[in-house]
């Protein structure tokens, strides 16, 4: 087998409307929600760039331009904090995109579902491996191992299409892709089947794909091939069982905790948790909360 082409490239599709968190969404992204200080977008790319990906191509609607303003440079806020002598405020904001990684902005025409949205990446992708994130799933792994780091490397040994995935209650199957395959080595299936968010009674496996994958570039013809799926749109996941088809896919059981904050709940959870773990204001914040159940209860 060839040796596996260096992985430099991430999709992060951000088109969609974010309804769940009308009316905070109406004119502000769902991705650029904060987890404390930091938007949600942010945290996926800090991810991609720790593994070593080097260009981010954001695929956006026309109301995201929020998104392209906080990857890009805004001297007027430099200089003020320069000014102030705020030097790590400045140095926060001047690396949000560190020196050697480039952004690219792409454009949705309408939100057709996260398959159309890979498939508007095809230009800036080209004809190599890429990764694709979904920002609201938040993933905080323990010490440096990264989700998409260990995708990655990943990746390099088998040099084929990596899912993430998690163990699911199976109540919940209606919110995931759901695959069924052989465990060929621990925590790594190679992946025989998939179904996009079977009825508990359907689902072949207790096994959900989370919002991490790297995929060779052969989806992008899978992409074009294939029809509505569920909810009447463009599904990654039967693009990624037709390509199944003509070559290996596995999946690599995550390790770490996974916030949906594309639930109220979940961006709950995660601000909550996030915030213990805070190094300025864990401490406050634990005692508050301690207080706050006490006094309740």
């Amino acid at each position: 087998m060839p040796a596996p082409v260096k992985l430099r490239k991430a999709v992060f599709p951000v088109a969609g409307f974010g309804t769940r968190f009308l009316p905070a969404t109406k004119v502000n992204p769902k991705e650029m929600l904060p987890v404390i200080d930091k938007p949600l977008i942010q945290y996926a790319t800090e991810e991609a760039i720790a593994a070593g990906i080097d260009t981010l191509i954001f695929v956006n609607g026309k109301h995201k331009r929020a998104i392209e303003d906080h990857f890009d440079v805004v001297p007027e806020l430099a200089w003020q904090l320069r000014e102030r002598g705020k030097d790590e405020l400045l140095a926060q904001v001047e690396n949000i995109v560190p020196p050697g990684v480039t952004c690219i902005n792409m454009r949705q025409p309408q939100a057709r579902g996260l398959g159309d949205a890979v498939l508007c990446a095809e230009s800036a992708v080209g004809d190599e491996p890429f990764a694709v994130l979904l920002a609201d799933d938040l993933i905080v792994s323990p010490g440096q191992s990264h989700v998409m780091k260990r995708l990655v490397e990943c990746h390099r040994k088998h040099g084929a299409t990596i899912l993430s995935a998690e163990f699911i209650e199976a109540e919940k199957s209606r919110q995931y892709g759901v695959i069924d395959g052989e465990e060929i080595e621990k925590g790594l299936w190679r992946v025989t089947r998939m179904v996009e968010k079977p009825e508990p009674q359907d689902a072949p496996n207790r096994i959900g794909l989370m919002g991490r994958y790297i995929l060779q570039p052969g989806i992008f013809e899978c992409l074009r091939r294939t029809g509505e799926g569920a909810g009447g749109e463009l599904q990654l996941t039967d693009a990624i069982a037709m390509l199944m088809q003509s070559e290996p896919v596995y999946a690599q059981l995550c390790e770490g905790t996974r916030y949906d904050c594309g639930s109220k709940a979940g961006y709950l959870q995660a601000n909550v948790e996030l915030g213990l773990e805070h190094p300025e204001l864990g401490a406050w914040f634990g005692d508050y909360l301690r207080a706050l159940v006490k006094e309740r209860l």
